[in-house]
């Protein structure tokens, strides 16, 4: 008896249907994490001087569980959420995969057959997309996670996506593969 592979949807996945390309993308910036770090330390400098030294904090202090949700929420709960987001792309022989964790628990295909173009660019995320992230534009929507440049995919349907890359080129070219590998 055969053992299938399923996808995270439940769906049966083709064995030749392998990962030709695989990029793992985080928020790594120093600026982003400069400005996250900042409610995570006052979080935690005002729950220990209220919870563990009994000092209300601030000029009109939280609740003594006030102070704990805040600090369940910005000193632990946004340093982890901010850990854990991660841009996953794929590209397989059928198409390319998107994954934005933890937003997206399972990878959303783009098949090659509804792709009529696609190609290494050079973009404005804030100008174009608003910024960083799931993002929706002028331009379309964007998966992006830091830099300015991605592979702009043009649907027959007339809709776009931009898949921010590391390695916009790398990314293009084994699309092409794939793609080759596909439509044979």
């Amino acid at each position: 008896m055969a053992h299938k592979n399923f996808d995270g949807r439940g769906h049966p996945v083709d064995p030749a249907d392998h990962v030709i390309y695989r990029e793992i993308q985080k928020f790594d910036q120093l600026w982003l994490w400069l400005v996250v770090l900042l409610p995570v330390a006052i979080a935690w400098y005002g729950a220990i001087e209220q919870l563990v030294y009994g000092r209300p904090f601030g000029d009109n202090p939280a609740s003594d569980r006030g102070m704990l949700v805040i600090w369940v929420l910005f000193g632990i709960v946004l340093p982890l959420f901010m850990i854990s987001l991660r841009l996953i792309i794929e590209v397989r022989n059928s198409g390319i995969y998107v994954k934005f964790f933890p937003f997206h628990l399972s990878f959303t295909h783009y098949p090659f057959e509804n792709i009529r173009s696609y190609e290494a660019v050079t973009y404005r995320p804030l100008s174009d997309y608003g910024g960083w992230g799931i993002r929706y534009g002028p331009k379309g929507k964007a998966y992006n996670v830091s830099g300015n440049r991605g592979v702009m995919l043009e649907f027959k349907n007339g809709k776009r996506l931009l898949v921010g890359s590391q390695e916009p080129e790398a990314l293009k070219m084994s699309m092409d593969q794939a793609r080759n590998l596909y439509m044979t």
